[in-house]
This record gives C-alpha cells, sequence and structure tokens, in this order.
C-alpha cells in the first residue's frame, strides 16, 4: 500500500463496498464507515444483469455467488387482469453466450453479505460500523470526514457511497432535495413451495397494468419469490424501506388484477412499502478529493433493474482510475467522465420503462395485446436491452 492514497468510503451499501473490494485487491488502504450498528441481511430481491454480474465474476466472487444467487431461464410479460403471457428475452445459457455472463436474480442482503466477507477478508478492519457520517472539511490535500460523537478520520480520498439522501453530495452541491416520484412499491418474500406450479418457474415477470406494475422472480436459490408491487399514488410520502403494510391495503391497491397476483399478496410473508424517491441526475460527481457513488449521484427508478448494478459498475471504474492516475483529483475526474453518460441515460430509460409498464391502454382488453405486441417486439428490446447487457466496466476507456 505504500505510495498509494488512503480511501474513505462512506457508506457500506453494495456500491461502497465494491469500491472497497476492487480498491484493497489493488492494493490501496480502505476504510468503510457505516451508520448501522451492524451490517443486517435486509431489503428484498435485486437482479444482477450480465453488466452486473461480469463484474462480481472479475473480483473472484462466482463461487460465493453461485451459492446465493438463481440464474434466470427467461423474463417475460403479462397483462394485469387475463395473466396472457409475451417473452421479453430468454437468459440462461442465451446471456452466457451473447453477453459473456449469466443473469442473477439474488436477495440483497445475500450480495451485502458477500461483499461484505469479501472486504474483510482483504483488510479484517476495514469496516467501522456505528459511524454516522455528518460531512466533511479538507486539510489541505487531506480530506477530514466528521463522524457522530465527536469523532472524525483523514484520509486522501474520500467517497460518498450515502445513498439518495446524501448529505455529501447537499454538502458539495447544495443540489435540489429528492422528489417523491407518485409511487409507492410494496415487496415481500413468498415461500416458493406455497405458490401454484405456474409461480414457481425460475422466470422474471413483469406483470403490466394501467396504474401500476408487479414484478416476480425467485431468490435464495429458488427457495423463496420476490414480489415487488407498484402503484400510483399521491397520498404516502414514508421513505423507510422497512415500514410495515397489510396484506388487505396491498391487496386494495391491486383491485381488479389477475388471481395470480392476489395469490401472491396473501401468501407474502409481511408486506413492506415504501416510496420511489428521484432527482434529476447529476452531471457533476466530484469536488476536489472527493467523489459521489451510486444512489448519491444518480438515483434511478427501478424500471430496467440497473440500480444496484450501476453502483457496482461505479466502483469497479472508480478504483480502476484511481489506479491508473496518480493524483487523485484526476483520477476522480476520470471517474465521472467516464460514468455520467451511461448513468444518466439509464435514469432516462428507467422513468420510461415506467411509463411503458403502467400505459392507460392496457385497461382496455382489446387493445392490451396489440400494444404488449407492439411495445415487447423483438426489436424493440433489443433495442432497450441489449446496450445495457454489453457494457463492461472492466474495459471501457478511462
Amino acid at each position: 500500500m505504500a505510495g498509494k492514497p488512503h480511501i474513505l468510503i462512506a457508506g457500506a451499501g453494495i456500491g461502497g463496498l465494491t469500491a472497497a473490494l476492487a480498491l484493497l485487491q489493488r492494493g490501496f488502504d480502505v476504510d468503510v464507515y457505516e451508520q448501522a450498528p451492524q451490517l443486517l441481511e435486509f431489503g428484498a430481491g435485486i437482479q444482477i444483469a450480465a453488466n452486473g454480474s461480469r463484474l462480481l465474476i472479475a473480483l473472484g466472487l462466482e463461487p460465493q455467488m453461485k451459492r446465493i444467487a438463481k440464474e434466470a431461464a427467461g423474463k417475460e410479460v403479462r397483462i394485469w387482469n387475463t395473466g396472457q403471457t409475451f417473452k421479453l428475452f430468454d437468459l440462461g445459457e442465451d446471456s452466457v453466450r451473447r453477453f459473456g455472463a449469466p443473469y442473477w436474480f439474488v436477495h440483497r442482503g445475500d450480495l451485502n453479505a458477500v461483499l461484505r466477507d469479501a472486504v474483510l477478508a482483504q483488510k479484517s478492519d476495514a469496516i467501522h460500523t456505528g459511524s454516522r457520517c455528518l460531512g466533511y472539511t479538507q486539510n489541505g490535500s487531506r480530506v477530514v470526514m466528521q463522524i457522530e460523537g465527536g469523532r472524525s478520520a483523514e484520509g486522501d480520498c474520500l467517497i460518498a457511497a450515502d445513498g439518495v439522501h446524501s448529505l455529501f453530495r447537499q454538502q458539495m452541491f447544495d443540489s435540489a432535495k429528492s422528489e417523491f416520484m407518485g409511487i409507492i412499491a410494496w415487496r415481500g418474500l413468498i415461500p416458493m413451495k406455497s405458490l401454484s406450479e405456474d409461480l414457481q418457474r425460475p422466470v422474471g415477470t413483469n406483470w403490466v397494468g394501467p396504474r401500476g406494475h408487479v414484478i416476480t422472480y425467485p431468490v435464495r436459490s429458488g427457495e423463496l419469490l420476490n414480489f415487488v408491487g407498484f402503484g400510483e399514488r399521491d397520498d404516502w410520502r414514508g421513505e423507510s424501506w422497512n415500514e410495515k403494510g397489510s396484506k388487505e391495503e396491498c391487496a386494495a391497491d391491486f383491485k381488479g388484477w389477475h388471481p395470480y397476483v392476489h395469490e401472491m399478496i396473501a401468501k407474502t410473508d409481511q408486506p413492506y412499502k415504501w416510496a420511489l424517491i428521484g432527482r434529476d441526475p447529476l452531471q457533476t460527481w466530484t469536488k476536489g478529493p472527493v467523489a459521489l457513488l451510486g444512489d448519491s449521484c444518480h438515483p434511478t427508478l427501478p424500471f430496467l433493474a440497473q440500480g444496484a448494478i450501476m453502483a457496482i459498475e461505479d466502483g469497479v471504474v472508480l478504483a480502476r482510475c484511481l489506479d491508473k492516475f496518480d493524483d487523485v483529483e484526476t483520477a476522480l475526474q476520470h471517474y465521472q467522465m467516464a460514468r455520467v453518460e451511461r448513468a444518466t441515460k439509464i435514469v432516462i430509460g428507467s422513468t420510461e420503462a415506467g411509463k411503458r409498464f403502467h400505459n392507460p391502454i392496457l385497461a382496455d382488453s382489446a387493445a392490451a395485446v396489440g400494444y404488449m405486441e407492439r411495445e415487447w417486439a423483438p426489436e424493440k428490446v433489443r433495442l432497450r436491452y441489449d446496450w445495457l447487457f454489453e457494457y463492461d466496466a472492466t474495459a471501457i476507456p478511462i
């Protein structure tokens, strides 16, 4: 580690831990500060397409990921009330053949645990829990991060991976606050064996409707089905990922939907709800020796299933830049230049996907089939997704 800058990272989520691991593997000294008192396996499912799985494999995590992930056989789209099914795309061997890496369904907590353990294997005291970061100051070329309780940490570079409500983003740019997007999400986990056989297939399914949609896919090696239901509402502003709701309230948001949707809601262990929060993506992510990463600079709606992967991509590109350029500020500028255009395109594309999933035309049974055939025609699907999956953060120019 001699001669390499000491890196401070605020936030031990997927992006912060990926950056830490990629930097530690390149010989940097890294310390990660996390406000939670311990790293719990919270959350629900996430999808890791080829552009994310190839990075986890490059980081040496393929054996661990194979133990926790369910490889997807394919993805499909279904009409909200009839259940009529349309193929989105094949996955499995097709993903490996076309994009060079698998498509995985995983539990967010399982992925966090894999990344945490890999970081600690590189440096056993790298993660400091119970450390709520409050801001930073600069001391010459050094950056000093303030931590609740009168503590501080000093390094050569600070990476703010502290999420959509980032304190560091506010300090750096005094940017506008995040906004409620008029959509709430319900999430829950369902024992797979409790469900009808049609719902147990190893596929990802998007149920699309006039004012909402539902996404399901298997996690925990296929033992559980991850359920996320999105509905348009303007009467709720909660921001916690762990606010409990009731099955009755969830079912009311999907009144008239297919019996399978209501079967899943009824068999969910405990439904939780949260508000979808968004903001315009920043075009400037760095200031001196400080840079933003993940949701702190490009929070996105989850409708392209790229939010977590974007943070993984950020972490890998950041590590490459800090490894290539001796000067920290130069490295961070190259990181920003390499990532801003793609991140902005994904944020915009995710918003457009939400409109496609919630189109009012789907309320008309006669028109719905034609709409599905047009919007999910194979050539349109390739245009919307291939550029996402082909991207390789280990090889893009920096």
